[in-house]
């Protein structure tokens, strides 16, 4: 079987790895083909990575508005490579994938990760992504959370399937000590020596992510505990207001933005707390690698974080919007660091769901679900 990834990567995030780590694990059974919006060029940092992944990489040479030449486009590309299903991600890629996708007579999956509402771009272009799952063979949702809002959007319950982001857990089973001084050197040097407990976050620094929420609990924390620090990994729109609300909150010592980085999976481990502040979510894969590499885990109760996050002594889940309580879960979490006993396996946290193998299965299911029962082409 012969599978394409249609996207529009502008850089070597989540959705990426997940597609990556999908393609692996379904050799030697599928063979996988990798097709990317050329994004101004920005697509290279994935597109390099499946080279080196040994799969093979097209960069679309149109892109918007050129939409019917990237649809030509993807059509020679599924009869060159003989694909026989299209794989979607994304607004663009399900709109321009649906109808090569018909025009080649093959079927087309969306995998639908969740909606941010952004801005009111963003919101014009998840409308047109509501509208095109619902002509979609089959939807991926990553979480039930997602297919939930899936089927509210239109989107027939026995088209969609439910299959779980992934990850790989070797990735965080050591903590480099090297890492935990990278961390403090992200702090002030006349600080680093006082700080001895650091709270991570990462995501795209964008409104759904409540980092505002974050802050705003960080300068209740560094009152009590001025020993603890906060380090967000990310860039996005709302970086320079976010520095705002660090300098007036007078926390410029205590909580740092430190932009975009390809060794969260190092940084990771060093950590010891991971905080997420979202108000919605699709299935976080940050939260997957904090649950592998044994961190203790402050969340808010959206998306897929439930499915992922179990509450106990290490794991706490909050309603989102409540910096007040974000505040004292982290606290509590803060209160029992001292006496705390990590499991001695941190990867068996993770269910067999959250594994490539298991996600290769679902996948391969579904595959044969729909070329079954559709009429050979």
């Amino acid at each position: 079987m012969n599978l394409m990834h249609l996207t529009s990567s502008c850089f070597y995030g989540g959705p990426e790895r997940q597609m990556l780590g999908l393609a692996e694990a379904l050799l030697p059974d599928v063979q996988t083909v990798f097709a990317s919006f050329s994004e101004g060029g920005l697509n290279a940092t994935f597109l390099d990575k499946v080279r080196d992944a040994g799969f093979v990489s097209c960069s679309l040479e149109s892109d918007t508005p050129r939409l019917l030449a990237a649809k030509k486009e993807v059509v020679d590309l599924i009869k060159q490579h003989d694909v026989h299903v299209l794989l979607c991600h994304g607004y663009k890629a399900g709109m321009v994938g649906w109808f090569a996708a018909r025009k080649a007579g093959i079927p087309a999956v969306a995998v639908s990760r969740g909606w941010t509402r952004e801005n009111w771009k963003v919101r014009i272009y998840e409308r047109l992504d509501r509208f095109m799952l619902r002509r979609m063979d089959r939807v991926v949702c990553v979480s039930q959370g997602q297919s939930d809002k899936a089927k509210r959007s239109g989107v027939r319950s026995e088209r969609i399937e439910v299959i779980h982001n992934a990850i790989n857990t070797s990735r965080f089973t050591q903590s480099d000590p090297a890492y935990r001084e990278k961390l403090l050197g992200f702090f002030p040097t006349s600080l680093r020596s006082n700080i001895k407990f650091v709270i991570g976050a990462a995501g795209r620094l964008s409104p759904e992510k409540g980092f505002e929420l974050l802050i705003e609990a960080a300068q209740a924390v560094s009152q009590k505990h001025p020993e603890v620090g906060f380090v967000l990994f990310g860039e996005g729109v709302l970086r320079e207001p976010l520095q705002s609300q660090i300098d007036s909150s007078c926390l410029n010592d205590h909580f740092q933005l430190a932009g975009y980085t390809d060794e969260l999976d190092q940084f990771m481990p060093c950590l010891d707390l991971f905080v997420q502040s979202s108000y919605t979510e699709g299935l976080p894969n940050v939260l997957l690698e904090a649950t592998a590499a044994g961190v203790p885990i402050v969340a808010t109760k959206v998306g897929g974080t439930p499915e992922v996050v179990q509450p106990d002594d290490h794991c706490l889940l909050l309603e989102p919007g409540h910096s007040d309580q974000l505040a004292d879960c982290i606290l509590e979490i803060k209160t029992k660091s001292d006496n705390r006993t990590l499991p001695l396996n941190p990867a068996d946290r993770i269910s067999g769901k959250f594994s490539f193998s298991s996600q290769r299965d679902s996948y391969l299911k579904m595959f044969h679900s729909i070329l079954d029962k559709r009429p050979r082409q």
